[in-house]
This record gives C-alpha cells, sequence and structure tokens, in this order.
C-alpha cells in the first residue's frame, strides 16, 4: 500500500473508532519531510487526494491544501527523534478525561503496559508554534506516546502502523480504567507483568494484526 493510502484508511480508521475528530492528524515521515493530512479534510472520508507533503518547516511542497496548524508537533518530534518514522496526534475522550481530573495513567490491561509510563504535558494549549512542540518534546522524551492536559495524545512509531496501534491501546486502556474507577480501585500491573507483556505483545506481527481487524471493521461499516 503506497504511503499515502496507508495514512488516509489510518485516519478514517481512527475516525471511525472516535479517537480523532475533526481536528486529528497523522504523519509519516519521508526524505523530503512528512506525508500529512491536510487541515481541511474530513477525516471520515479522508483519501490519498487529502494527503500534501511539506517539509519540517511547514512549507508546501505537494497538495492541494495546507498542513494542520499543529503540524509543529510532528516536525519537532521528527527533528529531536531519528528513530521516528509516523505519529498520530488526536483528542480521545477516555484518555483525555483522565488528564481533565489529575489521575495518572495505569496499565490495566496487557496491551495497554506498552505505553506506559505515559507523561503529561500540563497544559492544554496546541502544539502550533516550535515553543510549543520543543515543551512537548521535552515532556516526552524518548517514550512512545504523551498526553497532553485536557487537550488529548500523541503516538509515535516506526511506522503508521505502529502509531496507530499504540493510541488505539492507550485508548482503550483508558476506557477500562475509567470505567473500573466507577467501581473500585483498578489493578495495575506490577512491573514484571508489564515486562512480560511487552516483551509478547511489541512485536510488528500483533500491530499488524491489529490494524487489520480495524481495517476490516470499517470495511464492513
Amino acid at each position: 500500500m503506497a504511503n499515502k493510502d496507508e495514512l488516509a484508511l489510518c485516519l478514517r480508521m481512527l475516525e471511525h473508532q472516535g479517537i480523532i475528530d475533526y481536528n486529528g492528524h497523522a504523519s509519516i515521515r519521508c526524505d523530503a519531510g512528512m506525508l500529512i493530512n491536510v487541515g481541511s479534510s474530513q477525516r471520515s472520508r479522508l483519501t490519498a487526494d487529502d494527503i500534501c507533503l511539506i517539509d519540517l518547516d511547514g512549507n508546501l511542497i505537494e497538495g492541494k491544501g495546507k498542513p494542520p496548524l499543529e503540524f509543529h508537533l510532528h516536525a519537532g518530534i521528527y527533528k529531536a527523534r531519528p528513530d521516528v518514522g509516523a505519529i498520530v496526534h488526536a483528542h480521545p475522550q477516555w484518555s483525555t478525561y483522565l488528564t481533565m481530573t489529575g489521575h495518572d495513567y495505569s496499565p490495566v490491561f496487557a496491551q495497554g503496559t506498552l505505553v506506559h509510563p505515559v507523561p503529561v504535558l500540563d497544559t492544554p494549549d496546541s502544539i502550533n508554534s516550535p515553543e510549543m512542540s520543543a515543551k512537548l518534546g521535552a515532556v516526552m522524551i524518548d517514550r512512545p506516546a504523551a498526553l497532553m492536559k485536557s487537550h488529548g495524545a500523541v503516538t509515535v512509531g516506526a511506522d503508521i502502523a505502529e502509531a496507530f496501534v499504540l493510541i488505539t491501546y492507550l485508548e482503550e486502556n483508558a476506557r477500562r480504567q475509567y470505567m473500573a474507577l466507577q467501581i473500585g480501585t483498578p489493578y495495575a500491573f506490577s512491573a514484571a507483568e508489564i515486562e512480560a507483556a511487552r516483551t509478547k505483545l511489541y512485536t510488528p506481527s500483533l500491530f499488524s494484526r491489529t490494524w487489520d481487524h480495524f481495517a476490516a471493521k470499517l470495511e464492513d461499516a
């Protein structure tokens, strides 16, 4: 699958799950800079035509529209982290509830351990400048995910499938944590259990299986 088609599918899957809304965005690193969805695009119907190519300073190289205002989030991470090949930024419901109320993200199911611990940027401000991107980078450091207080979440991966799967796992863990908090204190995985889960689950083959699962659900919808 071509990178533009893959990126468009990622965004449609995230919208179908309710992880992104009309403002979410994702990107894939490339030699010239990054592929990213056009800011004005309709996420639920997004196609390869809604993907633009920009350099890491936000200059449009190819495409039919402008990048989202928060392209700085992606550019800052790519500049600082050569290990990152793709990024997802979204405004998911359940994990944002946690940051709204001061609850730390707790690993309450196996897949949720893959991003733990999840640092939190202590501001709801948009990441729409190099300065804000630097603040996020200082919090995120080398982690695969971060939360922004009362704002959203970001995940990174070697490729777009990994970034997609990690934000899916993060949000499902947050949903389970939130629901468990309604009836008691959720069980949190121990350090040994976290390590065992990561060893078993942090693999490209399982990321691919998860991607295929949600792609099939979208096709059947």
